[in-house]
């Protein structure tokens, strides 16, 4: 009877195993959004986002030194795979005049942070956020175990929309051309 048991729980494990991506495996706490869109129209949007940290290399960031620009905010850490997908798109927008990029990490050490930033060619900061109190700021956009996310900013800096998952190139752009024209 005991035998019986145990193998069923080892079978219903088994099945519940197959059921995980594979990426799941490859990368241990490694949770995916499910793409997910949200915008809040202006009139919802009541009161800026407030979030500081200080960067990789010692400087300090404020998302208020930004206002009168569209920001985007996006968690990542070097072995998300949907992070290193949109790593290029988040270059591009950061090219643009009227946007800012700003990236927080809560996983990585300096040196692994650094070394993604040098091999995507990333110039805009990101918070080391290994203490979370950057997570803890964002509390009520982002899911902690959701990464990537990204929220972009209003140039009063309030919230206009978020993506929970990797960012396509054409909602991305939309998201950050609709904020910029209000």
């Amino acid at each position: 009877m005991m035998l019986r048991r145990a193998s069923l729980v080892i079978i219903s494990c088994l099945v519940l195993a197959a059921c995980v991506p594979a990426e799941e495996f490859d990368n241990p706490g490694f949770v995916s959004g499910d793409g997910t869109v949200t915008e809040w129209p202006v009139e919802a949007r009541t009161q800026a986002l407030s979030l500081v940290g200080t960067s990789y290399t010692g400087d300090a960031i404020d998302v208020t030194d930004y206002r009168g620009q569209v920001v985007i905010v996006t968690t990542w850490y070097a072995a998300c795979p949907p992070c290193r997908a949109e790593a290029p798109l988040l270059v591009e927008l950061d090219a643009r005049e009227d946007v800012q990029l700003l990236g927080v990490n809560s996983r990585d050490d300096q040196g692994t942070a650094q070394a993604f930033q040098r091999n995507f060619a990333i110039e805009f900061p990101s918070i080391d956020d290994a203490d979370g109190r950057a997570l803890a700021q964002l509390q009520g956009f982002v899911a902690l175990n959701a990464v990537p996310t990204t929220l972009v900013i209003d140039p009063q800096g309030r919230v206009a929309a978020r993506i929970l998952g990797e960012a396509s190139a054409s909602v991305l752009t939309a998201l950050v051309d609709d904020a910029a024209g209000q």
